[in-house]
């Protein structure tokens, strides 16, 4: 590997789909051939698997949550994890709970996300007096889906209660909102 500057460094983007295997064959390929004669690129690609791994231990631990790919949901669940998933229609809600035995619950919101370019969710907990925004959130425009993680201690915590979710296209200098999803718990 060469100990030269890199003079066309993988953005981060691009290094971490390739982490997490959401690229195509050939794009795949083209990052593999840099990366086997770029140290700096390896160097990134490396703290990014350092990242993961301590990512995927407090996810695991049900400690953070997190927006996620597809891709990542089933590595979880080809670790061993036990998942609780539940599927919510755009503007529905769904009846939900969190057994002794799971592990993590994974909510996939269904939203028209063609042409979306930056996701925001905003979620409104019970309890929690202002919500909570986190911005530009990973999704995929062609299945129409946005996969998320809660902390399961929190969810575990809960009494029957609702939260609501809202996903909002943030576009030029304004924002859309693509969705509102309920989720109905009882312990």
């Amino acid at each position: 590997m060469s100990r030269t500057p890199c003079t066309a460094p993988v953005p981060f983007a691009a290094l971490l789909d390739y982490w997490l295997g959401d690229l195509d064959a050939a794009r795949e390929e083209a990052i593999e051939r840099h990366l086997f004669g770029c140290g700096e690129c390896c160097a990134d690609l490396e703290r990014i698997a350092e990242l993961a791994g301590g990512i995927r231990a407090l996810l695991r631990r049900g400690e953070i949550a997190a927006a996620v790919t597809p891709a990542f949901v089933e590595a979880l669940r080809d670790s061993g994890l036990r998942l609780r998933e539940y599927g919510v229609p755009c503007n529905g809600s769904v009846h939900c709970t969190v057994a002794p035995d799971d592990d993590l619950l994974v909510a996939r919101l269904q939203a028209p996300l063609a042409g979306v370019e930056r996701l925001d969710l905003v979620t409104f907990e019970p309890g929690e007096e202002a919500p909570q925004r986190l911005t530009d959130i990973p999704f995929s425009a062609a299945t129409g889906e946005v996969v998320l993680v809660p902390r399961v201690d929190r969810i575990r915590a809960l009494g029957e209660s609702t939260a609501t979710m809202r996903l909002v296209a943030v576009e030029g200098g304004g924002e859309r909102v693509l969705g509102e999803y309920r989720f109905l718990h009882t312990p």
